[in-house]
């Protein structure tokens, strides 16, 4: 008996407007953030499956138009293939337009693969910004509501003039309720956002060299080797020759 007078439905009759109103934040904050998380994890499996099998079918194609139309079918999350219709479309503007007459066609390619980058990393963080403030704020969120619990214990006393268990049990749970509510719902996404944050590093990382060759591939006609990147980006190595030409 005396279990279930102290059970969750005894602290949460025992709270009152502030501490309902905590509450029901946290549990916003859970549900948003493991929307997030679950749907970022959909997301980053896909992107994670399909990208190797998309870039090697990709470099695999006989035409830049085959190429994007193999790549547009294997790159599920549609991470890959813009960045190849953006450059294929900056390197073949007509060379009487206004753009292509005042700017140097690599770099218009260039340009148009940085936006690009640009977009893809800004739908990557998607989501993230929110995990981080979850992380940062939900155990202050609880800790506020663990504050409030000692203060309904205290005036519990203060009435009683005598520290009676059956008074203070219910301000004191009501506390440590809420200080293991916010430290619930930030330990996920504190963990989710370092997660997503490396696998977004990781896949930034391979849309720069993917960049990098697109820009290689359009400009001279051939794929640089991974030999020769820094240098090349570096500029202290000039671009080889073509020695086979891929059709744009």
């Amino acid at each position: 008996m005396q279990e279930q007078t102290l059970g969750l439905m005894h602290f949460w009759e025992a709270g009152d407007l502030v501490t309902h109103f905590v509450a029901y934040l946290l549990l916003a904050m859970s549900v948003i953030s493991w929307y997030f998380i679950l749907s970022k994890v959909w997301s980053a499996w896909r992107l994670r499956k399909g990208a190797r099998v998309a870039l090697e079918r990709f470099w695999a194609s006989r035409s830049m138009d085959e190429a994007i139309a193999t790549l547009r079918s294997a790159d599920r999350e549609q991470v890959f293939t813009p960045l190849a219709e953006r450059a294929h479309q900056a390197s073949t503007v007509k060379a009487h337009s206004s753009l292509a007459a005042s700017i140097d066609r690599t770099e218009l390619v260039t340009r148009s693969l940085r936006q690009e980058i640009n977009r893809v990393s800004s739908d990557l963080e998607s989501g993230l910004t929110f995990l981080a403030s979850v992380g940062a704020t939900a155990p202050f969120v609880g800790l506020f509501g663990t504050v409030w619990g000692i203060y309904h214990a205290l005036l519990s006393i203060a009435g009683s003039g005598q520290v009676l268990i059956d008074r203070v049990a219910g301000p004191v749970g009501e506390a440590l309720i809420m200080t293991a509510a916010g430290l619930a719902v930030a330990i996920p996404a504190v963990l989710a956002y370092n997660a997503f944050t490396r696998v977004n590093r990781v896949t930034l990382a391979e849309l720069d060299g993917f960049a990098h060759d697109l820009l290689a591939l359009v400009t001279t006609g051939s794929r640089v080797s991974d030999g020769r990147t820094d240098a090349l980006r570096a500029g202290t190595v000039a671009p080889e020759k073509p020695t086979q030409s891929v059709g744009t």
